[in-house]
């Protein structure tokens, strides 16, 4: 109950904030912290001893219905919680300079004066109005979503605000917009050839290898294919695998099938590599054709970097100009191009366009692998969607489990795709590289980079 003071001409009402005191370790003790008030508003005071103890009943009640929030003297300004939330916010490395930078060049700068609890939808609306006038839409829409972030934690996690201001509204009837996704192009085994052998015009071996090895696993680009290592490729996995239960374990599944394992991603933070699960902790074992298999112990053998995809000048991916040195003309197709001695470029002959990936990015890949393994409709959603990376939802997903029959299904199945479409059709075929010499005095080469892993 809130306990009303009465000193001279002064009326104070003081009830429970909802909150208890922290001890020495934070912990909460048993006393109460308690908020008080001399006035409904600023420089108002209570008329009287009633309305003074309803404004306490008041504020208690909001307390009970987690409606309360801090006094006005303890209001926070917008750019001093984009900090807190920002601090406080568990993310990796990768998003955390993501949000950063939105938060930096956006949302600050249009907030920067504004209290967390001044934000009504009205000044949202009008927020929302400048973002998508601004920005591209797929930009505006990351902003927006951010921003609902913040507001969503203000309100239930920081408890700065009463609601939040960004308001939802469902359209009825002929008003209601569909949302549709982008219509993808049909994209034959021939394109896809067309890529890898522009790939290798442009990268060489390594580039042949890497558009067939997201066609043929669906592994992620640019992270978990920039980041497999040799010791996880095909050619020295499970045999290397770090971990001897799992060793053990993987050794007996895939005694009579080649599987390389996605351990890792690799991206930058403070501008140093470094590794790091794979997205949504999607660490998985994935079973590869022998055609595959033969692709990358040929590309391992003429390099003795522990990385399996290098880069033109045979270094690490990771800080390359992939879409521009890479991608586009891969994907757009180039002018032929004489010798630089200067620079010491080769000559380089004309590359052919690819019409059928015009725009699009090389994570398309992807997506064409997911259909490959959608389209004989005999294997098995739970061993499709494991490969990908996703788990599935509800009973399904709790109850469902990979065999070993399913991946020889899958083995099989791409394995004869590679055969009927691609080498019975004639297409072209880029010689092996030549094998280095062996490596260190056990005749082996490094298997794992040895960045440090963020945990």
């Amino acid at each position: 109950m809130p306990y009303v003071e009465v000193r001279g001409n002064s009326i104070r009402v003081k009830w429970w904030s909802g909150e208890y005191r922290l001890d020495a370790d934070g912990k909460p003790t048993k006393k109460k912290i308690y908020d008080s008030a001399s006035g409904p508003e600023d420089g108002v005071p209570f008329r009287d001893e009633d309305e003074a103890y309803t404004y306490g009943l008041d504020r208690e009640s909001d307390v009970r219905n987690r409606r309360n929030r801090r006094k006005s003297t303890d209001r926070v300004n917008m750019g001093d919680y984009c900090d807190t939330w920002l601090t406080e916010t568990s993310l990796r490395p990768q998003s955390n300079s993501t949000y950063h930078k939105r938060i930096r060049s956006v949302i600050r700068p249009y907030w920067a004066t504004w209290m967390v609890d001044e934000i009504t939808p009205i000044e949202y609306a009008a927020f929302e109005r400048h973002v998508r006038g601004k920005y591209s839409d797929n930009y505006a829409k990351n902003i927006l979503g951010q921003f609902k972030m913040l507001m969503d934690d203000a309100v239930v996690k920081y408890r700065l605000r009463d609601e939040s201001p960004i308001i939802q509204q469902r359209r009825r009837g002929r008003y209601q917009k569909k949302v549709t996704r982008r219509p993808k192009r049909a994209l034959p085994i021939t394109a896809v050839h067309q890529l890898a052998a522009n790939a290798y015009t442009v990268w060489g071996f390594a580039g042949w290898a890497y558009i067939w090895t997201i066609a043929f696993t669906g592994m992620r680009p640019p992270g978990e294919m920039y980041g497999l290592q040799r010791g996880y490729s095909s050619v020295h996995w499970p045999q290397s695998e770090p971990d001897a239960d799992e060793r053990k374990e993987a050794s007996v599944r895939y005694e009579h099938m080649r599987a390389l394992r996605v351990q890792y991603q690799t991206y930058a933070v403070d501008r140093q590599a470094v590794l790091a699960g794979p997205k949504y902790d999607s660490h998985r074992t994935l079973v590869i054709p022998p055609f595959l298999h033969e692709m990358h112990a040929a590309l391992l053998a003429s390099h003795d970097q522990p990385w399996v995809f290098l880069s033109i000048t045979g270094k690490p991916l990771l800080g390359i100009d992939f879409d521009d040195t890479y991608w586009q003309p891969i994907r757009d197709g180039a002018d032929a191009r004489p010798a630089s001695p200067q620079t010491r470029r080769p000559a380089r002959p004309a590359i052919p366009a690819v019409p059928e990936m015009a725009g699009e990015a090389i994570y398309r890949l992807r997506h064409w692998h997911k259909a490959l393994l959608d389209e004989p409709g005999d294997i098995p959603r739970v061993a499709i969607e494991g490969r990908m990376g996703h788990e599935l939802p509800g009973v399904e997903g709790v109850y469902s489990e990979v065999t070993v029959a399913m991946e020889e299904r899958i083995v099989s199945y791409l394995q004869a795709v590679w055969e009927k479409q691609v080498v019975s059709e004639g297409l072209w075929m880029p010689p092996f590289p030549t094998a280095l010499p062996s490596g260190g005095p056990d005749g082996t080469f490094p298997l794992f980079s040895g960045l440090p892993v963020l945990e």
